[in-house]
Parts: structure tokens; C-alpha cells; sequence
């Protein structure tokens, strides 16, 4: 594996290949990025994941400083799993002047959910993986990306972003790797202690239940819907969590359903502040 923190020794080392695969990361791999990584090699003539903890998208009180940087383990992970190229760009490689340009996603969807709750996140987001994408995949005819599922808002913006700016790049989805009990891998795991860990099996359980229980009440879900999703929080925040949103939306933008909106166009998504760790989650129905 050939590691390169400069875009231009990225862009040489990828001189050769004609369609790279690529899974952008901020490291502190797990199961879940390898899995992607395996999704991505047979995708492209080169796979390519990169490890950059981008400052744009932390707001001042989360947790940029913090968050865990494991990059020996990273470096040996992918390199086990057969990676061809790591790009780990320093900060001033990425954002050489301050960055006053920024890729702004439409609002209609960029503003729901992750973004009522952690409002320009997503603005941080698309503005590091455009310049990823640049990085990457400038000059060649076309390219693979790969995005995780359990990052369901983020994935339908950066499709969005593609499609908009006409990129000759094929988005991938990956599903959620989840650990044998059922919780959804994610570095933030790191920070739930033994106890939260346990208790942190009651998000992806809290939306099986409004997902079963939006079902029951398909003839009237529209009506019935908010009642049902304030009762998931309600059961959540009674165990000592803090919810931001558990909701049933459409899989298509993301909105509340309509009637005639059933099992296979809709999602159940959830992020919830378990301690000092906030977890998000969702699954398809």
C-alpha cells in the first residue's frame, strides 16, 4: 500500500489507473470501513480511502479535538485488507488558505434531520468530499465511490451532489455493518462506556418498534404518524437518553410519508444522545 499525504503524490500515484474506487474515512477504522473498502476494490483499477478528520463539519462544541485518531492501526487495517493507495492529507494539504468557498447542499434536504441538529454540517461535508472527489478522480473518464448506509442523509446529499454537478463519478452504497448484537458499528462506539454499551442496543431496537408500529397503521399514517414518533422518543428519553429524532420518512427525499407511501419506499431514522455520546442509526422498511 502506498501512502500519500499530497494531492499532487496522490495524483501520481493514481497516473496509471484509468476508474479508481474510492471510500473517503476520518479513521478510527472498524469492520464497517473494511467493508466498504471490500465493496470498492473490484469496482475500480485501483482502490483508494482516505483518513482526514475534516474540521468543517464539527461544530464548535462537538468533538473535532477528540475524536479518535488511530492511524498506525488504520495504515495496518487497510493495508491487511489489501487497499492500493492511502491518502492522508495534513490539514494545510487539504485547506492550504482558508476555505471560502464551500459546496452548499439544497436546503430541502441538507436542513432536515442531521441538519436541524447540527445546522452546516452538511455544507462541511460536501465542501471536504468535492475536494476529495477532485483530488481522486480529476482527469480520469470515470469512478467508483463508496458510502455507508448508516450515514442515510449524508449519502442522499452526496448523490446529490454528483447528479448536480454532472461528476463522472458512480456512487456505491454500502450497508450497515452492525456488531452481532444488533448495534451499528461507528468509531463514536469507543466513547460509550460498558454499561452505555449495553443500553445503546435500544436505538436500533426503538426503530424496529416504530417501524412495526407505523406498518400496523399504514391506513392512517399520515395522522397517526407524529404520535407514534413522539411516543419512540418519549420511550427512549424515559431510559436517559437524549433524542434529537426518531422518524419514519420517505427513502426518495427524505420526507414525512403520504398515504400510499408503504414498506419498501420508507426508512426509520434515529440519532440520540446516549451520555456524552451521540449515536445515529436507521433501517430501511
Amino acid at each position: 500500500m502506498r501512502i500519500v499525504h499530497t494531492i499532487a503524490d496522490l495524483r501520481q500515484a493514481l497516473r496509471a489507473a484509468e476508474h479508481p474506487s474510492f471510500v473517503p474515512t476520518m479513521g478510527n477504522l472498524h469492520a464497517g470501513h473494511l467493508a466498504l473498502l471490500a465493496q470498492a476494490k473490484p469496482l475500480g483499477d485501483a482502490s483508494v480511502a482516505s483518513i482526514f478528520v475534516n474540521r468543517l463539519q464539527f461544530l464548535p462544541h462537538e468533538d473535532f479535538d477528540s475524536y479518535p485518531r488511530t492511524f498506525e492501526a488504520d495504515c495496518a487495517r487497510l493495508r491487511d485488507a489489501g487497499c492500493d493507495v492511502l491518502f492522508a492529507p495534513r490539514e494545510a494539504d487539504l485547506y492550504p488558505e482558508p476555505q471560502h468557498f464551500k459546496v452548499v447542499p439544497d436546503p430541502q434536504l441538507a436542513d432536515l434531520l442531521e441538519g436541524e441538529f447540527r445546522p452546516g454540517f452538511f455544507t462541511g461535508v460536501a465542501t471536504v468530499v468535492m475536494k476529495l472527489f477532485m483530488a481522486v478522480f480529476a482527469g480520469k473518464v470515470q469512478g467508483t465511490a463508496v458510502f455507508g448506509k448508516k450515514d442515510y442523509q449524508q449519502l442522499m446529499v452526496i448523490r446529490g451532489l454528483v447528479r448536480q454537478f454532472a461528476l463522472p463519478i458512480d456512487i456505491a452504497a454500502g450497508e450497515t455493518q452492525r456488531a452481532e448484537d444488533g448495534l451499528a458499528l461507528s468509531s463514536r462506539n469507543r466513547y460509550l462506556s460498558e454499561a452505555e454499551r449495553a443500553e445503546a442496543l435500544q436505538l436500533p431496537l426503538a426503530l424496529r418498534t416504530l417501524a412495526r408500529d407505523a406498518l400496523a397503521a399504514a391506513h392512517a399514517l399520515p395522522d397517526r404518524l407524529p404520535a407514534l414518533e413522539a411516543a419512540a422518543r418519549q420511550a427512549l428519553a424515559a431510559r436517559g437518553w437524549q433524542p434529537d429524532y426518531l422518524t419514519l420518512r420517505r427513502r426518495t427525499d427524505l420526507l414525512p410519508p403520504q398515504s400510499g407511501d408503504g414498506a419498501g419506499a420508507l426508512v426509520v431514522l434515529g440519532a440520540a444522545r446516549l451520555g456524552g455520546t451521540r449515536l445515529i442509526d436507521n433501517l430501511e422498511v
